[in-house]
């Protein structure tokens, strides 16, 4: 493969909590990380993210980051970290961090000295506002639920956090707070991490007018997605480019606007954002070809993302169970015969579907500030089913943070590793062909094949991948060797190819 790792790497979203226990606390950690190294050697990913595992009070697990440079004692310590870092490029695996630079923790030094002393420098790296009268500032609305406001005091200002009240936003528009954030990459940078995933990275900039929003309608243009962000990422673009190894950058830019979401990644700026516009397309050969068509036009190559830790698992929304699993494995294969760099989260590969979490087990933020009335994101951040007839399922000697899904036993690793029609080794064999076909560079162009209206399919130099959305198996005219099929019952004869229903073949023609 020619030119910079990430462009096609494949990166295996570790969501820290939930991946191995190590000390039976019921919580996972980065010593559990470094014990299953060996899944994701086997599983053939490039690349590992590590969500945030910073010193937190842990209101939104994590995201609410006190202490940028150092590990919570929850996760381990520095030296832990760099034993996972090391023991991670010694598997030919790069490391990937969060960094979250919307906002702190209300524990951040910065924050606590804020309200301590309203003459503070500190008091200009937030967004501090007078209400009108005993009303917040404006009508903004937190992405959790309730306002996005909430008041220091009975008498004092407000604070904005476009998220929960312990997450207050920091103010982009204080250079102190562009120094602080380009310390903090430089750490873990010097450390030897190759790249960053960058929560919320549309978010930093607000309207400077902080307008209201007509009743009931959310402004990205407004809350956030403001040209002044894409200054920032030149800077850190900068930086990484100083530094050797090919470093990166992946922005969470949570838009559907294809062409806005593209002005990150153009010219020097961040090297990918997260296109979420597949996780957002229904099931249907045509849907997901305009999806795909899209993403294509404006991303040279872009990223591929189903599930993540903020997203109900794609199995599950694309019907549960054995069909959620077929079908999600089938977008899955398409999307693998594609340029540009997928995104898996933890559990897609052992097809997980979203757990039924009790309320009286709910943690997540969300949650509570809806007073129930949304779910929020626990069910898709259960801990990891490692071994069947293990006691905690080998994710942990404790009891577990969260409650393991109902299908735990029947998907768990060991099982599927057994089973060569298991998900998980589907995943293996896919993620293995995929690697041996790119050494033969593929090239970027994809043209889209003209098929039946329950067909999608795409040609990619001599690679041709083909997805059924039917219920019933497809025979297509096309000739050329069968290397791959989602589904049993894939064949390639006679200048005509049999995909099974809700599968993906791929073809060498």
């Amino acid at each position: 493969m020619s030119g910079p790792w990430w462009r096609e790497a494949v990166v295996y979203e570790v969501y820290v909590r939930s991946f191995a226990d190590s000390d039976g606390d019921g919580v996972g950690d980065l010593e559990g990380v470094r014990s299953r190294l060996p899944h994701l050697v086997d599983l053939g990913v490039d690349a590992l993210w590590l969500t945030p595992f910073y010193r937190s009070p842990m209101q939104d697990h994590g995201y609410d980051v006190a202490v940028y440079d150092d590990v919570d004692p929850l996760f381990g310590d520095l030296a832990g970290f760099d034993r996972l870092l090391a023991d991670a490029h010694a598997a030919g695996l790069r490391v990937v961090v969060d960094v979250v630079p919307n906002h702190t923790s209300q524990e951040h030094a910065w924050f606590r000295e804020a309200l301590a002393d309203p003459a503070s420098p500190a008091r200009a790296r937030y967004v501090f506002r007078d209400g009108r009268g005993d009303e917040p500032p404006n009508n903004w609305r937190s992405v959790f639920g309730g306002p996005a406001w909430t008041r220091e005091s009975p008498t004092g200002q407000w604070y904005l956090h476009l998220f929960d009240s312990s997450q207050p936003d920091l103010d982009w528009t204080n250079r102190e707070v562009h120094d602080e954030l380009l310390r903090v990459l430089r750490f873990w940078l010097d450390r030897g991490v190759d790249g960053f995933r960058i929560d919320v990275a549309h978010l930093l900039y607000k309207d400077p007018e902080l307008a209201d929003l007509p009743p009931g309608e959310y402004d990205d243009r407004r809350v956030g997605d403001r040209d002044e962000v894409l200054a920032v990422y030149e800077e850190w673009r900068r930086l990484l480019d100083s530094y050797d190894g090919d470093r990166m950058t992946v922005g969470e830019v949570f838009l559907f606007d294809v062409p806005r979401i593209a002005r990150y990644v153009s010219g020097s700026r961040l090297h990918q954002a997260f296109n979420f516009t597949v996780m957002a397309t229904p099931w249907g050969a045509a849907a997901l070809r305009r999806t795909l068509e899209t993403a294509l036009q404006h991303f040279s190559p872009g990223t591929w993302v189903l599930s993540n830790h903020d997203l109900t698992r794609h199995v599950t929304r694309y019907g549960g169970g054995s069909l959620g699993r077929r079908r999600g494995l089938a977008v899955t294969a398409l999307l693998l015969a594609l340029p540009g760099s997928p995104y898996l989260y933890q559990g897609e590969e052992l097809g997980l579907d979203e757990a039924e979490v009790p309320a009286d087990r709910r943690q997540d933020p969300i949650f509570r500030r809806t007073a129930g009335a949304e779910a929020g994101r626990d069910g898709c951040r259960t801990p990891i089913p490692w071994e069947a007839d293990a006691a905690g399922y080998g994710f942990t000697a404790g009891d577990p943070w969260l409650p393991f899904g109902a299908d735990s036993a029947q998907l768990a690793a060991d099982v599927q590793r057994r089973d060569p029609s298991s998900v998980l080794v589907a995943y293996q064999r896919l993620l293995a062909t995929r690697r041996a076909l790119l050494q033969e560079e593929p090239g970027d162009e994809v043209v889209f094949l003209e098929l039946d209206e329950d067909l999608l399919g795409v040609r990619r130099g001599w690679l041709v991948a083909v997805l059924n959305t039917a219920g019933e198996a497809v025979q297509v005219e096309l000739a050329g060797e069968l290397l791959e099929s989602s589904a049993p019952g894939a064949e390639a004869a006679g200048g005509v190819v049999t995909v099974p229903a809700a599968a993906t073949v791929w073809l060498r023609s």
